[in-house]
């Protein structure tokens, strides 16, 4: 018989080698979105915590900021283009031509010999990635793995809907996943409730659509049950946490599910969205970046359409 797995190299574990963000270039404060949609900068600050936003130009489309954020992500881990496996790319705001837009980075990264994929689980894209690159490099199918949250949200939202138009930004981030001797990504903990979708979809034009009281009552009630089970499944309680990073859907559910864990003031929690917005599947890998002098074990929570979820631990690079 023919050993399938002869040649077939794995790995005990897997780890973050590095992490990096693309910001686009210009900022956006909260009036000129709170006159489109007969509101205030106040409104909008006590709604959900936002300040300000970046809008991606003409020139910085997802490819142009994703494949910046990944080799950034490769420069700070030493590693050559030529030396990746495999790129995914976590988004779901990708309107191009091709069907995925992960070949596009690739090469446009110089990582000519890597599979590329997209992965669309919305703002859970980054988590649900996460655990896709950690089982290839853990099974020996991937050495290094590049792992790209982007979104260009400004592309799929209508800039008078009061129920979305202040909330999102654009913006990429992206880590380097490689081989580890000690299992450093933590067992991804994940579900979807699809009988639920209809409150955040997109429109026949594909314009996002939400039902925003809906969807923050459905992620209050779920993130810290998920957040709980990620601890567990990885072997430590929330006191043990250098940092809590979920998807910067909005301040008030980050500061809602941090209390309900009881994270000591030892844990720094992300708070990104106040001068970035909610920026999709770029979320997590953005507010890691802007991390940078924090180490140790984190937890990483998605949530969003589908409606999906996922979380898992990680340790900081």
């Amino acid at each position: 018989m023919v050993n399938l797995s002869a040649s077939r190299t794995g790995h005990l574990g897997s780890r973050i080698v590095s992490v990096a963000s693309y910001r686009p270039r210009t900022e956006v404060g909260n009036e000129p979105i709170a006159a489109l949609i007969d509101s205030s900068d106040e409104w909008i600050r006590r709604r959900c915590g936002i300040e300000s936003r970046r809008r991606a130009a003409p020139d910085e489309d997802l490819v142009t900021m994703a494949a910046a954020a990944g080799s950034k992500a490769l420069a700070g881990a030493g590693i050559d283009p030529h030396e990746v496996s495999a790129v995914l790319v976590a988004t779901m705001s990708h309107r191009g031509r091709a069907t995925t837009v992960a070949p596009l980075v690739a090469d446009a990264m110089g990582a000519t010999a890597a599979a590329a994929m997209d992965l669309g689980a919305a703002c859970a894209g980054f988590p649900y990635a996460l655990a896709t690159a950690d089982a290839l490099v853990r099974s020996g199918a991937a050495g290094y793995v590049v792992l790209v949250g982007a979104e260009r949200m400004t592309d799929i939202i209508d800039e008078r809907d009061r129920s979305t138009a202040f909330l999102f930004g654009d913006g990429a981030g992206a880590v380097v996943v490689g081989p580890a001797p000690t299992c450093e990504i933590g067992p991804v903990v994940w579900g979807a409730d699809g009988s639920r979708s209809e409150v955040l979809r997109y429109d026949e034009a594909g314009i996002l659509r939400m039902a925003g009281p809906e969807v923050f009552r459905w992620a209050t009630s779920v993130v810290p049950d998920v957040a709980r089970r990620a601890l567990d499944a990885a072997g430590i309680s929330a006191s043990d946490l250098a940092a809590f990073i979920p998807h910067q859907a909005n301040l008030r559910i980050t500061t809602a599910t941090a209390n309900a864990l009881g994270l000591g003031p030892h844990v720094r929690v992300a708070t990104d969205i106040v001068t970035n917005g909610n920026t999709g599947a770029a979320s997590i890998p953005q507010a890691m970046a802007a991390l940078p002098d924090t180490t140790g074990p984190a937890l990483l929570v998605g949530f969003g359409a589908g409606l999906s979820y996922a979380a898992q631990v990680v340790t900081l690079p």
